[in-house]
């Protein structure tokens, strides 16, 4: 009897362990999430589920999840950093006055038929600043026509960011990191 007490007691031991592990690196490691809509298309498709890196601070053309205004979470494209001067002309994408290639965008560029896929504007246009402020970032996304950005809501506070995302695991066919 004992012997049958002190078993069941060590399945019981391990379970609470892997579900305090489980809920230790889900609440501060990793997350998964659903892309819900249409703005990171071609690169993301609504559905994909994908895996966030709650790690670190985001980069420059990152893609970031983040609690946006709307109380809802977005998935979006970091743009500018802290202190960036940020601006579109002709469909070209400038950085502190320095012109980036954006290739995770052609797809959607080579489909475009008419006008350019980013309207023109400058940080100013947006946020009434130069710069994007310090603690904060300037997101878009990839279907720059269709996408409730940071060119509506404004830059959003690092606070916001839940984290990085790069790898897809679901649908099987897009299983892979995306850039």
């Amino acid at each position: 009897m004992a012997k049958e007490k002190n078993e069941w007691w060590e399945w019981m031991k391990a379970l609470l362990i892997a579900v305090g592990l489980a809920a230790i690196i889900r609440y501060f490691l990793f997350a998964p999430i659903v892309v819900d809509g249409l703005s990171m298309t071609p690169t993301l498709e609504n559905g994909d589920r994908m895996i966030v890196n709650k790690l670190g601070n985001p980069d420059r053309f990152d893609i970031v999840v983040f609690h946006a205004p709307e109380h809802k979470d977005y998935i979006k494209r970091v743009i500018g950093l802290p202190g960036d001067k940020i601006e579109y002309k002709n469909d070209t994408l400038y950085v502190n006055g320095k012109a980036y290639e954006e290739p995770y965008l052609q797809e959607y560029k080579d489909q475009v038929s008419e006008g350019p896929l980013t309207e023109d504007f400058s940080l100013k246009d947006i946020i009434d600043r130069e710069t994007v402020p310090k603690g904060e970032i300037f997101v878009m996304g990839d279907n720059r026509r269709f996408s409730k950005d940071s060119r509506h809501i404004g830059t959003v506070p690092f606070e916001e960011v839940i984290g990085d995302t790069k790898f897809i695991y679901w649908p099987v066919k897009d299983i892979g990191i995306v850039e």
